[in-house]
C-alpha cells in the first residue's frame, strides 16, 4: 500500500487567486458568533473612554478652562479631550477584534484554513475580518458620540462628519492590527500591542496640546496613527477646520492599503503555499 503526500494547494488565476468577491460571508459569520458572546465583554472597550471623559473632561475641566486646538481655536477642556477619546474608542473596538480574536482564529481555532478551503480567497477573509472589526469600532464610537451630544460637547454641525471619519480610523487600525497579528506566534507577543497602544493613547495630544512637548517628541507623536485620528475628529467636532486635515485622511488611506496588502499576502503564504 502506497501513500501520497498532497502538495500545498496553490490558487492560480491572478486576482481570482486572492478575491472571490464575498467578504460579507466572513462578516456574517462574525456577527452570528457574536450573539453567543458576553455583551459585558463586548462593551468593555466602550466604557474606558467614557470614564476618562467624566473624570478628566468634566472634573478636571472645571479647573483648566479653555484649551487651544491645533488650528488656534479655544475650546472648553471637555470639548478638547472628547473628540480625542472618540478616536480612542474607535481604535479600541477595531484593535480588539483585529488582534486578539484574529490571533485565536489564526493559531488555535484554525478557522481561516477552513475558509480558504472554500471559494473564498485570502483578500475576502482579510477584508471580511477587517470590516467586522471596523463595525465594532464604529459601534463604540457611535455610542460615545451620543454621550458627547448629550453633554453638549459637539460644538459644530460638522460633528456629523465625525462618524465617517471614525469609520476611516477604525478601518485603518483594524487592517493594520490584523496585518501585525498575522505574524505573531505566541500569546506573549500580544503584549507588544498593549505596549504600543498605551503610550500612543497618553501622548497623542489626547489630554493636552502637542505643543507642550519638545519638537523632537512632537515629530514622534505626529508619526503615530492615533494623533492623526485625534486631530481629524477634533477639527470636525469643534468646527475648527483647516486644510492640513486632508493629510490625516491620506494617512489612514495609506494605512488601510498597507494593512490589506500585508494581511492578504500573509494569509496566502500561510495557508495556500
Amino acid at each position: 500500500m502506497t501513500t501520497t503526500t498532497e502538495a500545498p494547494r496553490v490558487r492560480a488565476g491572478g486576482v481570482r487567486a486572492l478575491w472571490a468577491g464575498n467578504p460579507w460571508s466572513v462578516v456574517l459569520r462574525g456577527l452570528i458568533a457574536a450573539r453567543s458572546s458576553s455583551f459585558v465583554v463586548i462593551l468593555s472597550g466602550f466604557f474606558e473612554p467614557v470614564l476618562y471623559l467624566a473624570s478628566m473632561g468634566i472634573g478636571l475641566g472645571a479647573l483648566i478652562g479653555d484649551v487651544q486646538t491645533e488650528s488656534g481655536a479655544s475650546v472648553p477642556y471637555a470639548a478638547f479631550i472628547a473628540p480625542a477619546l472618540l478616536a480612542v474608542s474607535a481604535m479600541n473596538g477595531a484593535i480588539y477584534d483585529s488582534t486578539w480574536n484574529v490571533f485565536f482564529k489564526l493559531n488555535y481555532g484554525k478557522l481561516y484554513e477552513g475558509m480558504l478551503a472554500t471559494s473564498l480567497g485570502p483578500l475576502d477573509v482579510a477584508l471580511g475580518e477587517i470590516i467586522y472589526a471596523l463595525l465594532r469600532g464604529l459601534v463604540y464610537a457611535s455610542g460615545f458620540m451620543i454621550i458627547m451630544q448629550i453633554w453638549g460637547l459637539n460644538l459644530s454641525w460638522t460633528a456629523i462628519l465625525a462618524l465617517p471619519a471614525v469609520a476611516l480610523i477604525a478601518f485603518g487600525f483594524a487592517s493594520f492590527g490584523m496585518a501585525v497579528t498575522s505574524y505573531m506566534k505566541a500569546f506573549q507577543h500580544m503584549d507588544w500591542i498593549q505596549f504600543v497602544l498605551m503610550p500612543m493613547f497618553l501622548f497623542s495630544a489626547t489630554f493636552y496640546p502637542i505643543t507642550v512637548y519638545p519638537e523632537w517628541v512632537q515629530a514622534i507623536v505626529q508619526a503615530l496613527p492615533l494623533w492623526h485620528g485625534v486631530e481629524l475628529i477634533r477639527g470636525l467636532t469643534t468646527g475648527a477646520l483647516y486644510p492640513g486635515m486632508l493629510w490625516h485622511v491620506l494617512y489612514y488611506v495609506v494605512m488601510i492599503a498597507i494593512g490589506l496588502v500585508f494581511t492578504t499576502k500573509r494569509l496566502r503564504a500561510l495557508f495556500l503555499g
